[in-house]
């Protein structure tokens, strides 16, 4: 073999059998314009390299502890409540390891996104009406727990609390460790909590100091605002998920969906390098940190997924301008807040007090449950 061959060889991927190799090793990418412009930026992890985005990872990870502890049967089914991405990781894993898998849902999915998990072989079960307190999502998991019963051996990951959903990130954190070295500041959307605390407590191993910045959507109730309607799928949650380390936290910012549609185009046409909503909010957010924090600072960003699934929705000007999310450039710096229950949020917005809705008595009105 040339030697050229050779050297081109060994830089490269190893050939995979299986769909869960190529799960891993996502680049990262510096971001400057339009958000700096004297040389400062940010890192960005593109978990969209991966085949369904970042919630591959769980999605293999939690299947295959619940069958190392004998909680999944060889061919027994997967049922689990998802607005896109971690059906797309379900998927994957059921066709790595035989599982059938059916995915709830509701009609806030793409259109794009349906038909994708159906060509992997996924059923897709939709509700058809929201909880009157939980909302859609709400109305998901019941509508899971009525699959669960009605066929005994299904299994449900139940992302929300599984703290194998945690663990799953372990080498992605790893992974910024070799690729940055040092990470002084983690940026990351929460939805789950998943990616948050996993992420964030390696990276801590080798950075105590490191400052973890979270970021939510508008109507979302994860960190003390009240449940009100989202446009926005992928973060925020009308639930309180266990896996959201509330004490990791050094500060949250709250993005609206036009603020995230703005930052999503514009790394689309500056970088090549964009994705969904929650690309957009942590962009927003990694972008303002990097030109207010010192130079020197190291910031990691988390782009959860690609553009691709948004092309009926982020990236369609027809659906942006029915729902009023063209031409509102965010503000140069967030409005600020000192407590969550201060006040309703309506733009980009940022509070440095971080707490469990479910036990801070400022919050008891929200009657927040898990």
């Amino acid at each position: 073999m040339p030697s050229s061959a050779r050297l081109v060889l060994t830089s490269a991927a190893a050939p995979c059998h299986t769909p869960a190799g190529v799960v891993g090793n996502t680049p990262v990418l510096w971001i400057d314009q339009p958000f700096t412009s004297d040389g400062r930026g940010f890192w960005a992890k593109l978990e969209g390299h991966n085949p369904g985005g970042i919630k591959d990872r769980p999605a293999l990870h939690m299947l295959e502890r619940a069958r190392d502890r004998g909680e999944l049967a060889a061919g027994a089914p997967i049922v689990e409540s998802t607005s896109g991405t971690l059906g797309l990781g379900l998927a994957l894993a059921g066709i790595v390891h035989g599982h059938p898998v059916t995915l709830v849902t509701d009609p806030g999915m793409e259109p794009m996104m349906v038909h994708m998990l159906r060509a992997y072989g996924a059923t897709v079960d939709t509700v058809a009406e929201p909880d009157p307190i939980g909302g859609w999502q709400e109305a998901r998991r019941r509508r899971v727990r009525e699959l669960l019963d009605a066929e005994p051996g299904a299994w449900c990951p139940d992302q929300y609390h599984n703290p194998d959903n945690v663990t799953a990130y372990e080498p992605l954190a790893m992974e910024l460790v070799a690729q940055l070295g040092r990470v002084d500041v983690l940026v990351t959307s929460v939805g789950t909590g998943g990616h948050s605390a996993g992420i964030s407590r390696v990276l801590r191993r080798y950075n105590p100091q490191l400052r973890l910045v979270g970021v939510d959507t508008a109507g979302s109730t994860i960190f003390g605002q009240p449940a009100g309607p989202r446009l926005m799928r992928g973060l925020g949650s009308s639930i309180y998920p266990r896996n959201v380390d509330y004490a990791a936290f050094d500060e949250v910012h709250w993005v609206t969906a036009p603020e995230a549609v703005w930052t999503c185009r514009e790394l689309a046409t500056g970088h090549y390098a964009s994705g969904g909503w929650s690309v957009g909010a942590v962009g927003l957010v990694a972008g303002w940190l990097a030109r207010t924090l010192s130079p020197e600072t190291r910031i990691a960003a988390i782009f959860p997924d690609g553009p691709q699934r948004y092309f009926d929705t982020v990236y369609n000007d027809t659906f942006c301008h029915t729902h009023n999310l063209l031409d509102h450039a965010p503000a140069e710096h967030p409005d600020q807040i000192a407590h969550p229950g201060e006040r309703i949020v309506d733009r980009w917005t940022r509070c440095t007090t971080v707490t469990d809705p479910v036990t801070d008595p400022r919050l008891a009105h929200l009657g927040a449950r898990r």
